[in-house]
């Protein structure tokens, strides 16, 4: 009997077939990866989702019949029962979208002319429980949006003062969260261990209230403890 794990079961959802197709076959390529099913439309991702059950639902956001945002609100927003991981593949030129998707309930995003190495890896980060922010998307985009969030999201008062009850290596980490470096990357800044930080980041979101490390993201952009131009 094979111990091997089981692979990360993927879901591609785009309206363009070339797009779907090139996605395809980079993921089932992949030892650890194997690609469920297919859809080019939102009612079509969420029905194919419930009756696949995928661990990481990649996600375009501009389909026709229902949009990705409110395709990831139906599977992954606060009221779905075990939701999937949604990763949200888009551009630049519809980042005022993003910001729909995380409050939706997307696990992160990546630019859509993203290199295959960083799509391959963004599966695996979210199918880890690691929410994943681009860092060059995180800087320029949260950095321009999050003054725009609405008061009832992560910009909270009470999550703001939080903030300041943080202790000094807790700030630390969730600078480095905010930048977009992964729990590896930030153990080696800071120089702790992998182990470490994911206690750091764990603790953080409990103190803060927060759902995942995009929310955490938002929230230190909000709260100047980085910027847009950082």
């Amino acid at each position: 009997m094979s111990d091997a794990p089981r692979p990360i079961r993927v879901l591609v959802c785009d309206d363009q077939a070339l797009v779907r197709t090139g996605y395809v076959t980079i993921f089932s390529a992949q030892s650890d990866m194997e690609v469920v099913g297919e859809a080019d439309n939102g009612h079509e991702a969420v029905r194919a989702a419930r009756r696949l059950r995928p661990d990481v639902i990649v996600m375009d956001i501009r389909m026709p019949l229902l949009d990705g945002i409110q395709a990831t609100r139906e599977l992954a927003g606060p009221d779905a029962d075990a939701p999937p991981k949604v990763l949200v593949v888009t551009t630049f030129n519809v980042d005022a979208y993003v910001y729909d998707a995380l409050r939706a309930g997307a696990s992160g995003f990546l630019l859509k002319d993203a290199p295959p190495a960083e799509l391959v890896n963004g599966i695996r980060t979210v199918a880890r429980g690691e929410a994943l922010l681009a860092p060059a998307v995180t800087r320029h985009l949260i950095g321009h949006f999050a003054e725009h969030l609405r008061p009832a999201d992560t910009a909270r008062p009470d999550r703001e003062h939080l903030v300041r009850a943080l202790t000094p290596r807790e700030l630390d980490v969730l600078r480095q969260i905010a930048q977009g470096l992964s729990n590896a990357e930030i153990a080696a800044e800071l120089f702790i261990t992998p182990e470490t930080v994911k206690t750091y980041v764990s603790r953080i979101l409990a103190k803060l209230g927060l759902r995942d490390r995009v929310q955490a993201v938002v929230l230190a952009y909000r709260v100047g403890l980085v910027s847009g131009t950082s």
